[in-house]
This record gives structure tokens, sequence and C-alpha cells, in this order.
């Protein structure tokens, strides 16, 4: 996979606005990711929350495709101030919508998140009005709204991503997929349904949250973004054996080649362990530890806490003592590591 790797300083928790005239990224979700939609195209970024380690790639406008090896990362643009003015004559002929819209973006140049939700409101019959107010909405932690918005922009799906392209302003959103792992979302169908899924996972509704990621699962069936973020909701909403079966197949021929492949491999051991297949999932684990270059240690540190559930399970005791002597060594707060140990006060 064509993956860059890089470090980035730690996001607050929530959706956060970084914005200013020569760049702009909104980030939202409680674990982290970027995605930035420029003048040079679609820039994607996705990683692991507080390693600030994440994966990037670009893809130019007018390709269709999720990911692309001929364009290198651009940074982040919004574009210069005045592609978002407006002159008096030029306002008699823009309908009021699209006036509304690029106000909207304006605000958010100049940090004023609020003034910007209420003039993308206002435009919501527009695509990209409507998929800019979910976010925001997202933000405020208004997962009815968002969802609201975010079904409004579904509806005309295919004009996403048309007055960004002709203001050539960039706005860039996070999702995450695991607690490990953040993937990317931009003005497309696909970043649309995982900003959905989200909203969906968040407001208690995992059965739409499946829905939407059926849908990204049925448009690139290859996607190991869209593979791992159905995993994920397979393991953490719904369970029972069918389920665990399914996140086996969707780990089916994938290799480390990557933190996403890792983390989704880390689900198909936890898949493994939860069928009852525990030397598959002690192998599994074990193979995929060999490979911690460019792994944050938050992912490296839930590989090991699987294999001691694993170790634990076969009752090879001694080694789950072992392992968790080390993960206590390295992260002495990590999950119940203290207790098992007899460590707490």
């Amino acid at each position: 996979m064509p993956f860059r790797f890089f470090r980035r300083m730690k996001i607050a928790p929530g959706l956060t606005l970084n914005l200013s005239k020569s760049g702009a990224s909104l980030s939202l979700g409680p674990r982290g990711a970027k995605v930035t939609v420029g003048p040079t195209g679609i820039r994607k970024t996705a990683g692991l929350p507080g390693s600030g380690l994440h994966y990037t790639h670009h893809t130019s406008y007018g390709k269709s495709g999720r990911r692309s090896r001929k364009s290198p990362p651009q940074s982040p643009m919004v574009g210069r101030p005045d592609q978002l003015s407006l002159g008096f004559f030029q306002r008699l002929a823009v309908p009021q919508g699209e006036e509304d819209f690029v106000d909207g973006m304006r605000a958010l140049v100049n940090g004023n998140e609020t003034a910007a939700a209420g003039h993308f409101r206002k435009a919501v019959h527009l695509t990209d009005a409507a998929f800019m107010a979910g976010l925001l909405a997202f933000q405020g932690k208004r997962f009815n709204q968002a969802e609201k918005f975010l079904l409004m922009a579904k509806r005309n799906h295919s004009q996403l991503g048309h007055y960004f392209t002709k203001y050539d302003v960039g706005a860039s959103a996070t999702l995450a997929i695991t607690d490990e792992v953040s993937a990317i979302i931009s003005p497309d169908i696909q970043g649309l349904l995982l900003a959905l899924a989200e909203a969906h996972q968040h407001q208690g509704k995992p059965k739409d949250a499946g829905e939407d990621l059926k849908q990204l699962y049925q448009r690139n069936r290859g996607d190991v973004v869209v593979r791992l973020s159905l995993a994920e909701l397979l393991l953490e909403d719904f369970g029972g054996k069918r389920n665990h079966q399914t996140v086996i197949r969707l780990a089916k021929g994938i290799e480390n080649a990557s933190e996403v492949h890792t983390a989704l491999l880390l689900c198909k051991a936890e898949a493994l362990r939860k069928l009852g297949l525990l030397t598959a999932a002690r192998d599994t684990l074990t193979a995929t530890l060999r490979r911690k270059k460019n792994r944050s240690d938050e992912l490296i540190q839930a590989l090991h806490y699987e294999r001691i559930l694993v170790y634990e399970a076969l009752g090879e005791l001694k080694r789950m003592r072992k392992e968790l002597e080390k993960l206590y060594a390295d992260s002495p707060d990590y999950e119940d590591v203290a207790q098992r140990l007899g460590l707490d006060p």
C-alpha cells in the first residue's frame, strides 16, 4: 500500500478545528485521523491517536480511486483569502445558498465555528454545505443533527466536493476506526458513509452503522480501511459466532503491510480467541508482533494484551505472567495489567 508515515502533535479529544489563511483541518471523533481537500486534490491521512503516527496518501481531482501512487501528499491548504471573498457585483449573480457556503468557509478560515455552522445550515440544500453542517454538528456532539445533515448530503452525494473545487478551499476531517487506528474521510460517498457510521455508533445505533459500512464494503471490498471498520464494529457491538467468522474472512489474505493491516490482524486474533481457536490466535499475534517498526506503542501494547488473554485461555500461565510483566514495565496503567499482577493498592 502507498503509505507514508510521519509524526504529528497529539490532537485533543473530540472534533477540533485548526484553521488559518494558509491551512485548515477539521478533526472529529475521540480517537483521531485527518482528511484534507485542497487545490491539488485530496490528501488522506490515518493514524494512531496518542502516538501521532499516521499514514497519508494523495488523490488528484477527477480520479475516483481512494489511493494513488502518483502524487505525493501535499500540505493542507485552504486557498488564498480572496478566493473566499465575493465582491458586491459577484454576490448579485451568486445564488444565496452558494453565498452562504462561501461565507461559512470564510468563517472557518477566520476561526469562527459558530458562524460557520449557521451559514452551512442555511445552505443545506447544497450537498457540500450539508456535509460541513454534519461535521460541525458532530463537533458539538449533536449526533442527531449530524445524522440528519449527513443523510441530506447522501441524497445528492454525486455533488460532493463541487463547491470545494470551485472555490479552491480545503476542509479536512478525521474519523476513528478502532481505539488504536483512525481513517480518513473527504467530501465523497466513502467519507460520507464513514461519517454516518460514526454518528450512528455515537447514537447507539450499531445496526445503522453496520448498514453504512456494508454499503462501503460493497463499493470497495478490497479497501483495508473499510474491512477494519466492519471488523471493529462486529467485534464491539455485535459478537456471536457468525460475526466472529465474518471478521476472520475480512482479514483473509491480509499481510502486515501497515498499521491498518496490523489492526485488522489484531481483530482477527480476537475473533479467533472468541471462537476458541486459541493456537491460531496465538500464532497470528506472534507473527504480527515480529514487525514492530513503524507501529505505534499503543498498537503494540494492544497486541501484547490480546496475547495475554490467549495465554490465559490456553492455561500457559508462565508465559502470561512474563507478558504481563513486560507490558507493565512499558505501560503500568494499561488496562488491568497492574491488577492482574496483584500490584493494585
